[in-house]
């Protein structure tokens, strides 16, 4: 379901995928996060690391009553405090999207599906 907002120019239209590419962009900018998982394709537990090409595949999108929220299904790195990569995260895609949308997220929700070994 596509956003609209309306300014004394026009209507712009956003799509949900449009949202989702911007929110996984955000996130992978932050540390500790190695990639965005695949939210669809967890088998025998283990989850497969997207690549930047597929990052709206590990990001969701949702509409409730007017309201934005926003899953996010990741990889963080081995060593690292999840709690505050979580946190960090949610600040930022909050952030982006305020600043480069204007839209309001309600809440970022942080689906940890995998700790990597970086070598």
């Amino acid at each position: 379901m596509p956003l609209q907002l309306s300014t004394e120019l026009g209507k712009v239209m956003i799509t949900d995928d449009c949202i989702a590419v911007l929110a996984g962009s955000a996130a992978l900018e932050c540390y500790g996060l190695v990639g965005m998982a695949s939210r669809k394709q967890l088998k025998d537990g283990i989850a497969e690391l997207l690549g930047r090409d597929n990052l709206s595949r590990g990001v969701e999108v949702r509409h409730e009553n007017e309201r934005l929220l926003i899953d996010l299904h990741i990889i963080v790195s081995y060593g690292t405090k999840i709690s505050e990569v979580a946190h960090n995260i949610q600040t930022k895609v909050k952030y982006v999207l305020n600043d480069v949308i204007g839209l309001e997220v309600d809440q970022v929700h942080i689906f940890v599906q995998g700790v990597r070994v970086l070598k």
